[in-house]
């Protein structure tokens, strides 16, 4: 059985193009990589069968590496809104396949995510890529960032403690601590 300490994390980031993902184990304090990549879903033409295909290859995601917890990074505001919604749509899949296997799951901005990973906040994909690449100790970068920013999201939820867009009402809170800590309460 795995503890708080002993747990593994999937990050993605979404896209409709191609959706990134990574896995992370947690031992203690020290992590370890344990395989990231992209779901390709350029060819596929009609806009309904891309979320089926993010549906399929998540739920698969999980059910080969068993996730304790998902770190999924939040849509951010931009100039076209049928780019994204259809972004939107896609994240909103991810989730509700890790809502659908009892997965609690968290948003993190990208800002927050390069500012984890890298200390900035406007850094650029290949400045998190090399970042992880240090920290985890990937011997080759992937053709695509975005399997590294779907890592980048798996670690800035390690890092954050777990505290992201979606539970940040917990955090300095008497009820988060309460939450996060039962057995501390007599």
């Amino acid at each position: 059985m795995k503890t708080q300490t002993d747990k593994i994390i999937l990050g993605i980031d979404p896209g409709t193009s191609e959706m990134g993902y990574g896995l992370i184990h947690v031992k203690g304090k020290q992590l370890h990589l344990v395989t990231f990549g992209i779901i390709h879903l350029r060819k596929i033409k009609e806009h309904p069968d891309k979320l089926k295909r993010i549906l399929e290859r998540v739920d698969q995601l999980i059910l080969e590496y068993k996730p304790d917890e998902m770190a999924i990074e939040a849509p951010f505001f931009g100039k076209n809104v049928q780019s994204m919604l259809k972004l939107g749509r896609a994240q909103g899949v991810a989730i509700a396949v890790a809502l659908n296997r009892n997965i609690p799951f968290e948003e993190y901005s990208p800002k927050k995510i390069k500012q984890s990973i890298t200390g900035s906040g406007n850094a650029s994909k290949e400045q998190v890529a090399s970042m992880l690449q240090r920290l985890l100790d990937i011997k080759e970068l992937p053709k695509y960032l975005d399997a590294t920013d779907g890592l980048a999201a798996a670690v800035c939820h390690y890092f954050q403690g777990g505290v992201g867009l979606h539970n940040k009402s917990k955090s300095g809170s008497w009820k988060g601590f309460i939450t996060d800590n039962p057995k501390r309460i007599k």
